[in-house]
């Protein structure tokens, strides 16, 4: 991976975890992830307009169909990772998503992409993953927890997290295969694909209208700064993944996690701060063997 691309990952990771704070705090289901788009939509529309004006008629099929796979698998990514955080702690849901996630995109990579993997990139991948499941408790994951409420509230984090990195691994391969195969503007599959998630969660929000407002008001702030930061997050992502890649690009923007442990955990006091950081460490490691790879 170059020092370019490595860059990109790492202010993406940095990125990606303060979003992700945002919305843990914010408490949303899937209207939060409604009203999110919505901004997306209208905040970066004179972009994604200048970008797509010519670009987006000139589409087939092909196009289309990657964009709209991309955005059911996003819709089904940030409503799951919503759920887990209501039901979950934020350092057991995001840790085991973003570890789950690279695992198999990697291995989607490989199989659907054609792309080869080193051993060091196999021990980066590793050194990532095992991160990840540190910070989301290590060994505290298979030992009975205190309380009955205690473990059905781990696993559910478990289950939550399992299900969002599947959904990780799905939209990360769709999308790289757009930006790589397809040479498809990595800003307009995300802002294009944001298009096609409103109308996918339109529904959502005209089902109960009286509580669709109430939400609203409460959480529209939070919504906007998801919607302001989430996508350049996740665009530095694409435009490091047609430079290096995508088996190493996914598994290093989870150094998003070493931000997610030394920040997030502070502001919501979850505990646990030595096995953290040695999982942030463990990432580390594992993000250089990606880079040398």
């Amino acid at each position: 991976m170059s020092a370019q691309a490595l860059a990109l990952v790492l202010l993406a990771g940095l990125i990606h975890a303060g979003w992700n704070i945002l919305a843990k705090k914010t408490g949303g289901d899937a209207r939060f992830a409604f009203f999110t788009s919505a901004w997306l939509m209208a905040v970066w529309a004179p972009l994604g307009l200048w970008l797509g004006w010519r670009a987006v008629p000139a589409w087939g099929a092909a196009e289309w169909a990657v964009v709209l796979a991309s955005a059911v698998l996003h819709v089904l990514y940030f409503v799951t990772l919503l759920r887990g955080y209501r039901a979950a702690d934020l350092t057991v849901v995001y840790p085991l998503a973003r570890g789950t996630g690279p695992l198999l995109s990697s291995i989607g990579a490989v199989l659907l992409l054609g792309e080869a993997v080193t051993w060091g990139g196999v021990l980066g991948v590793l050194g990532v993953v095992l991160g990840v499941l540190l910070i989301a408790g290590g060994a505290r994951l298979w030992r009975p927890t205190a309380s009955l409420a205690a473990r059905q509230q781990l696993y559910r984090g478990l289950y939550y997290g399992l299900v969002t990195g599947v959904w990780i691994a799905g939209y990360t391969v769709v999308d790289g295969y757009a930006v790589k195969i397809l040479a498809i503007s990595p800003i307009l599959v995300d802002y294009m694909g944001n298009a096609a998630r409103v109308l996918l969660l339109v529904p959502v929000a005209l089902r109960d209208r009286a509580e669709t407002a109430r939400l609203w008001r409460a959480q529209w702030r939070g919504a906007l700064g998801v919607a302001v930061f989430s996508p350049i997050a996740y665009v530095l992502v694409l435009y490091a993944v047609q430079q290096a890649p995508l088996s190493h690009v996914a598994p290093a923007r989870e150094v998003s996690m070493l931000f997610a442990a030394l920040i997030g955990g502070r502001l919501l006091g979850e505990g646990d701060r030595v096995v953290r950081v040695a999982g942030a460490l463990l990432i580390g490691a594992g993000v250089v063997l990606l880079a040398l790879g």
